[in-house]
């Protein structure tokens, strides 16, 4: 089986090579540029081939083209290193049961903490628990997604260890407004409805979106169901300087059927998540920074449930948490003399909130934990292109002091070398941490207020090659991840405890590659390979994803096959692990100048797989819609 996956994946290549030498110009479509223009790891605008750190960006035309209503799939297939857990159609999850879980490379953890989510550069995570919340990431809001692939901890501190996921939100560009609404149904009575709006009228724009989702799931008492509402508005002042205020809000009702070993019930939870912010932007021929302010909170109100085949009475309480993150950050970027570009910033934030078990007679209230903390961080950092501007140094150091743990020093060094327009050389050794989360020192056993945190070192080599006036871009990756202090349970005295006792050591390769063969079709590939000392959950050995998109007239063709090797859905004496193969395939037909009709299927071989132990995924599934455009 190996075998025959590995010949599918060099065929590919090959098939594109053979192709390409023959082929005649066409103009791009989606395939991603070398002076691409990126924000996340740098803060300013910097072109990606001046960059040392792997960066993968998902345009808003691959998001558009997938019509799912959450971005997470979609990112699992397109970003190779990362891969994202599931348990069913629709919906991950909180507390046991949950998927959701993030790792780039190995590193993530389960819950994610170790992988931050960024809205507009803004850390997305509970102030509690410290890890994000995988059913608030939707697709209606997003213009692009740019994935670090790698330590960010110089630029976003904690929660950056392995890498970073920047969910960048539509803004209205052109005159004028426009409206659409987009309803699809299938597989398990599963519906989702969006609507969306936007107006320019210089220098006001402003753009919004709301949208209902609901599926029974393939399992019963797996219920989903969430209401999502968002809104940006933005002023441009003069035409060096912008701003913009937004405010995002999801209300998600799930069930848990727990695993099949183990059958609950009313293992039921309520979430309210809400992030606003407010942004000020200055640009200027040699310098460029921001302002910006954000909130994040969160009200969850869970029930544990019961096993099926309990005879106990279940638990008279009900686990009820409200969570907040305030946060401001400053940075502005220089350029001295020629080729320099020099970044210094500022990050404040205070997280935390308040947990407790309810009771009938709120007089029995239990309280778990009441806690804020405050983390500060000062960085700076410098990026130089030599003279003829072939070999650019990148170098960075950020100081970061939390309130428990004090501070930390997180340097990064890298460089890029262009030999030709068409290739690029790139190397980079950074450090990443992460700080022990509320939940983990004083919530709940095994709790211990004296951990400390974990620390790695990623080195890493990358080249980048684009051939045949762009239309064919490759990637190759090489990296080698070690890191200690690693957070683990261990049983002391008696008890679980946390204590700093694990290690990680990952190496890997990652390919990449998107053909733009015509002006009508495209082929893209990605394959990641994960060599792991220490065995971890969810993180597979081989990941291999190959898709096609076609477009002729008023149709357009799109399928992928993804492949998943040796996932771990258990590791100790007895481990186990997972290999499928998965088909999924979308048809778009233009029936008017304002109608599009569409139709998805996923899982069309039929697969029986686990991703969360205990789990299955469901089946073959089909959707089909209508996306209205005014």
């Amino acid at each position: 089986m190996r075998k025959f996956f590995l010949l599918l994946f060099m065929n590919f290549l090959g098939i594109i090579l053979l192709f390409a030498t023959g082929m005649q110009r066409a103009s791009l479509n989606d395939t991603i540029r070398l002076d691409e223009v990126i924000v996340t790891g740098t803060m300013p605008k910097v072109n990606l081939r001046n960059l040392p750190m792997s960066i993968t960006v998902i345009s808003g035309n691959t998001i558009e083209e997938r019509m799912q209503p959450s971005l997470l799939p979609l990112l699992t297939e397109e970003v190779p290193g990362l891969f994202i857990s599931q348990r069913g159609v629709m919906g991950y999850g909180v507390a046991n049961g949950a998927a959701g879980g993030m790792n780039i490379r190995g590193i993530g953890g389960a819950p994610t903490t170790g992988v931050l989510v960024l809205i507009d550069g803004h850390p997305q995570y509970m102030g509690m628990m410290g890890h994000p919340l995988a059913d608030s990431y939707q697709s209606m809001m997003t213009e692009r997604v740019e994935v670090v692939r790698g330590p960010a901890s110089v630029l976003y501190g904690s929660n950056a260890m392995g890498g970073v996921i920047n969910i960048i939100t539509k803004k209205q560009k052109t005159e004028g407004s426009h409206q659409s609404s987009q309803i699809s149904y299938g597989s398990y009575n599963t519906l989702n409805a969006e609507v969306s709006g936007g107006v320019r009228k210089d220098p006001f724009h402003a753009n919004g979106n709301l949208s209902y989702s609901r599926s029974d799931g393939h399992r019963e008492n797996m219920d989903f169901e969430q209401f999502n509402g968002y809104a940006k508005a933005g002023y441009d002042m003069t035409e060096n300087w912008s701003s913009f205020i937004d405010l995002n809000l999801s209300k998600t009702l799930s069930s848990n059927p727990g695993p099949v070993s183990k059958l609950m019930i009313d293992n039921d939870a309520d979430i309210l998540r809400g992030v606003a912010s407010a942004v000020l932007e200055n640009e200027y021929g040699r310098t460029s920074g921001a302002m910006k302010f954000f909130y994040n909170f969160g009200s969850h109100e869970i029930n544990d449930g019961i096993s099926i085949a309990s005879s106990a009475l279940p638990p008279d309480y009900r686990f009820r948490s409200d969570d907040q993150m305030f946060g401001f950050s400053a940075y502005q970027s220089y350029s001295f003399f020629a080729g320099n570009k020099t970044t210094a910033g500022f990050d404040f934030q205070r997280f935390g909130g308040k947990a407790w078990n309810k009771f009938p007679d709120e007089a029995d209230n239990v309280e778990l934990a009441d806690v804020h903390l405050n983390n500060e961080a000062v960085y700076l950092n410098l990026q130089q292109s030599l003279p003829g501007n072939k070999l650019t140094l990148n170098g960075g150091i950020r100081l970061d002091h939390h309130e428990i743990n004090g501070s930390e020093w997180i340097p990064q060094l890298g460089l890029s070398y262009n030999p030709a327009s068409s290739t690029v050389l790139k190397a980079i050794v950074s450090k990443g941490f992460r700080n022990p989360t509320i939940r983990e020192m004083y919530m709940f056993p095994p709790q211990n207020p004296d951990l400390k945190p974990e620390r790695l070192w990623n080195y890493e080599l990358s080249y980048l090659q684009t051939l045949f006036n762009n239309q064919l871009s490759l990637g190759v990756n090489l990296f080698y991840i070690k890191g200690d202090n690693m957070i683990q349970v261990t049983i002391a005295d008696g008890r679980p405890l946390n204590i700093n006792s694990g290690e990680v050591e990952n190496r890997g390769i990652e390919l990449s590659s998107a053909w733009q063969a015509t002006q009508s079709l495209r082929f893209s590939a990605n394959y990641s390979y994960l060599d792991m000392t220490y065995k971890i959950l969810a993180a597979p050995e081989h990941k291999l994803y190959v898709s096609g998109n076609y477009t002729k007239e008023r149709w357009n063709f799109s399928s992928g096959l993804q492949y998943i090797g040796n996932l771990y859905t258990t590791i100790g004496p007895e481990p186990q692990k997972e290999r499928f193969l998965l088909w999924n395939a979308r048809i778009h037909y233009k029936a008017l100048e304002w109608l599009n009709i569409f139709l998805r299927g996923e899982n069309l071989l039929g697969q029986e797989y686990e991703i969360n132990a205990g789990y299955p995924m469901p089946g073959a599934t089909v959707f089909g819609g209508l996306q209205v455009h005014f």
